[in-house]
């Protein structure tokens, strides 16, 4: 039993069939940031007592840089994903909608992956 009206039927309105991947994405980001948005505020506030050479000896430790790349990745897609969606929903125009969505996936890629090279720089003793 189809619930569609003749007319969505013929226009092909309805589902893609991709709305739910990108909508698991975000929420499976979103909850595992919580713990790690946790251990990162931790992080800073031991971080605070520590002068340069504390804060680069604690960055060195392999959990403490592990787990700060992987805030910063899941940070920086679930922010990508979020802005994906404000701007599917709210650029109209379909040249500037491509260009703002590559725009959007450019800068966050960029800035993501200079984070994480500092972070590991500065852990495996470039800094």
């Amino acid at each position: 039993m189809s619930f569609r009206t003749p007319l969505s039927t013929a226009r092909g309105l309805g589902s893609a069939k991709h709305g739910v991947g990108h909508w698991l994405s975000e929420r499976v980001a979103a909850v595992a940031l919580v713990p790690l948005v946790i251990w990162g505020a931790f992080a800073v506030i031991r971080l605070a007592a520590l002068d340069y050479y504390g804060a680069v000896a604690w960055i060195s430790e392999p959990v403490n840089a592990t787990l700060m790349i992987l805030t910063i990745a899941v940070s920086f897609m679930h922010m990508q994903s979020g802005l994906r969606v404000v701007i599917e929903d709210y650029v109209y125009t379909h040249l500037n909608k491509a260009a703002c969505l590559l725009a959007n996936l450019f800068i966050c890629g960029l800035f993501g992956a200079l984070a994480v090279f500092s972070i590991l720089k500065v852990a495996l003793g470039g800094a």
